[in-house]
Formats: C-alpha cells, sequence, structure tokens
C-alpha cells in the first residue's frame, strides 16, 4: 500500500470523522524527530506466513480463537491483545498500537526484542513524545495515516486492529486469519463503533486488493461500503 493509493480512503475518514489533517501531520513529524530508520528484515517472519491478526474484541479469549492464533505461522496483536495472548502463553510476533492503553507492555516487548508498529496521529503527540524514546529505538516502527516522511511510514489502515491486517500484508503474508474481532460489541461507545465500522470497510478493502474472503466479514460484507473507491 503507497500513500497515493491510501490517500483517498485517509480523506474520507477526514471527512467522516472531523479529524484534522494538519494536526496529524504534526504528530508524525515529532514522532519523526524521535524515531530511527526501522530494519526492513524486521518483519521477515510474516512473509509467505500465515499470520494471525488478533484484535482486541472479547471473543480472543474464546478457545476457539485462542487455538486458532496458536496455530499460525506468526501472530500481529492490536493493542491489549498483546496481554490477553500472553497471559494465554500464546507469543506475539509484532505488536500494534497507537499508545493509548498498554505503552508499558510495548515497552517490554521492544525491549525483548519483539517489534512494535506506534503510531502518530493528531490526538495522541504527548503520547508519542513519552513513549517512543522509552522504546528500544531499533525495534520500533512508528507509522502515521497522513503521509509518510522520514522513518515514519504508512502502509495502510486506521484502527489498531486493521493496521495491523495492513502491516501483514505489506509484509508479504500468505493468509490472514482474524481473532478476537467483534464489530457488533454491544459495550462499547458510539465513537469505538464508528472506528469498527471503518476497520471492517478497510479490511473489505483489503481483501478486495488480497483477492480473498476473511471470514470475520461474513456477516457484514453486504452493509460495507467503499466510498473513496466510487469517486
Amino acid at each position: 500500500m503507497n500513500f497515493e493509493t491510501w490517500e483517498p480512503a485517509y480523506e474520507a475518514l477526514l471527512s467522516d470523522f472531523g479529524f484534522d489533517r494538519a494536526a496529524d501531520e504534526r504528530a508524525r513529524d515529532v514522532a519523526a524527530a524521535l524515531a530511527s530508520p526501522f530494519p526492513t528484515d524486521r518483519f521477515d517472519m510474516l512473509a509467505d506466513a500465515t499470520v494471525a491478526i488478533a484484535g482486541a474484541g472479547p471473543s480472543l479469549t474464546d478457545d476457539v480463537d485462542l487455538e486458532r492464533a496458536a496455530a499460525a505461522d506468526a501472530v500481529v496483536a492490536a493493542s491489549t491483545a498483546v496481554d490477553v495472548l500472553v497471559e494465554a502463553a500464546i507469543s506475539v510476533d509484532v505488536m500494534v498500537t497507537d499508545l493509548d492503553k498498554n505503552p508499558e507492555t510495548a515497552r517490554r516487548l521492544t525491549a525483548s526484542g519483539t517489534p512494535v508498529a506506534a503510531h502518530a496521529h493528531g490526538d495522541n503527540v504527548p503520547a508519542v513524545r513519552t513513549w517512543i524514546p522509552r522504546f528500544t529505538a531499533e525495534h520500533v516502527l512508528v507509522t502515521t495515516q497522513a503521509a509518510p516522511r522520514g522513518p515514519v511510514v504508512n502502509h495502510g489502515g486506521f484502527t489498531d486492529g486493521d493496521r495491523a491486517a495492513f502491516l501483514a500484508d505489506h509484509a508479504g503474508a500468505a493468509e490472514l486469519v482474524f481473532v478476537g474481532w467483534d464489530f457488533a460489541d454491544p459495550n462499547v461507545s458510539p465513537t469505538k463503533a464508528r472506528k469498527l465500522e471503518w476497520a471492517a470497510r478497510l479490511l473489505h478493502w483489503l481483501e478486495l486488493r488480497r483477492d480473498a474472503r476473511f471470514d470475520v466479514l461474513d456477516d457484514h460484507r453486504a452493509e460495507l461500503s467503499l466510498p473513496w473507491l466510487s469517486t
């Protein structure tokens, strides 16, 4: 995913949520000043692999989802999904986070050599300033939803979960399987529900690009619109 392909989806997101593009770009620039170049071979474990994309939904604790995660060749986990998987003795190969819930987990992972994709956006500059310098530099990839700059990259995606899928796709994963995804979770806020809807849209776009069908979308696919593709 290059930025030129991603940008129409990004503009649709900005319009729908009323986000400030300039704020995203400022966050990116703050992060760029703190980040180091990320070795391109750090995600080699995802290439040609069956990769479990672990969301942080309540279903992640189900035995079926835990078994699917354990059976995958590699696991890319969003935010607090890392803690659930580690508690179940399932190793995580990459963490994806925007630093809003468990940044100390991300710090520990980078210290032990596990890559973390840390996201900078308009609302989390204080967390970026606080945590990026605390991570082990060679094990943290900084991402943005705006145009990439310097060591800060954009492989596509919006929420931690769908960014995990886009990252695995960028790294050459052969198959993506989804665990811990709950698009219809009744316990989330209205804003979070809208973000999950966008995550589903973006995953649908990704499956089209991969000529695949993600079973996690089977109950939602018919209602998903991709307005940036029709303009």
